[in-house]
């Protein structure tokens, strides 16, 4: 019933311009204030390529497009620019930019087929996170190499929950990225399709979990897969299925020697922007020292 009031109240998507979006938010940093009038915020439907999905997007959120939402992760953020690779767009509140202390939620596709969820009542959540957690000390010590910060899984900062009606999954981790005493939150949502896997990955710090957990149902119910690409229209036999099932999709790239340059995304970065630029950085350098940091 949500789903369907949402889908009622909102408009094919045209972009907003910042002083639209933000008539009152002024920032004393003529390049901070530059940064986001560059930005077109969007409202209404999104057509998301050409992987049969629509996101509806209603008035209290807004969605960047993918090369602004890749702006936002490297240059802002301060993440490995592999880590922005294949990033359809992204999700934020309507009260902020993102150069705000906020969250966002970034959106990307595996096209790797239908993923059977007949394991989804059988896993052992304990003993997956330990799988994890080694998987990502490895990660870490390529991440070292390559000039950035330590990275620990920390542990569930939500367990998994499989929604086997909706065929909808999500999860949260809670990771430390060089020791920094504020951790991450990655908190994860994935809807299941015909040919693949649509993911959101919600990115902030853990001290705003609650407020993640309050969104996730409208940002839950903003994807749908259009006719012909929806999850019941699998055909046996026809349709390429997918090389692991639910425990594998949560595990997911944690269990190769980089992934997590992939999956892990660090939440601490976005509050520096202004500070940097305060102290009289130019944001050309601002921009470039953010995206190759030692401490990203």
């Amino acid at each position: 019933m949500l789903f369907s009031l949402l889908a009622a109240s909102t408009a094919v998507a045209a972009a907003k311009p910042y002083k639209e979006m933000f008539p009152d938010r002024t920032y004393q940093n003529p390049q901070a204030q530059q940064l986001v009038e560059d930005l077109d915020y969007q409202q209404g439907v999104v057509a998301l390529g050409d992987i049969g999905v629509e996101l509806r997007v209603p008035q209290n959120f807004y969605f960047l497009s993918a090369s602004h939402a890749r702006k936002t992760i490297v240059d802002i953020w301060g993440n490995p620019p592999v880590s922005a690779e294949k990033v359809l767009g992204m999700i934020l509140p309507a009260t902020k930019t993102p150069v705000d202390d906020t969250w966002g939620a970034v959106i990307t596709f595996d096209e790797d087929g239908y993923v059977s969820d007949e394991d989804a009542a059988k896993i052992d959540y304990s003993e997956l996170l330990q799988q994890m957690q080694e998987a990502t000390r490895l990660a870490s010590e390529e991440r070292v190499k390559q000039g950035f910060s330590t990275l620990r899984l920390v542990g569930w900062a939500s367990p998994p929950f499989y929604d086997k009606t909706a065929k909808k999954l999500h999860w949260a981790k809670e990771l430390e990225f060089g020791g920094d005493v504020r951790h991450t939150l990655n908190y994860d949502v994935r809807a299941l399709g015909r040919k693949g896997v649509l993911k959101i990955n919600f990115v902030a710090g853990v001290d705003q979990l609650m407020e993640i957990k309050d969104v996730i149902p409208a940002v839950m119910s903003m994807p749908e897969f259009t006719q012909g690409f929806r999850y019941e229209d699998y055909m046996p036999g026809a349709d390429k299925v997918a090389a692991y099932g639910i425990g594998g999709l949560i595990a997911g790239k944690a269990l190769t020697k980089l992934g997590f340059f992939a999956v892990a995304l660090a939440f601490l970065k976005k509050g520096w922007i202004l500070v940097v630029l305060a102290l009289g950085g130019v944001w050309k350098l601002a921009s470039r020292w953010l995206g190759s940091s030692p401490r990203a």
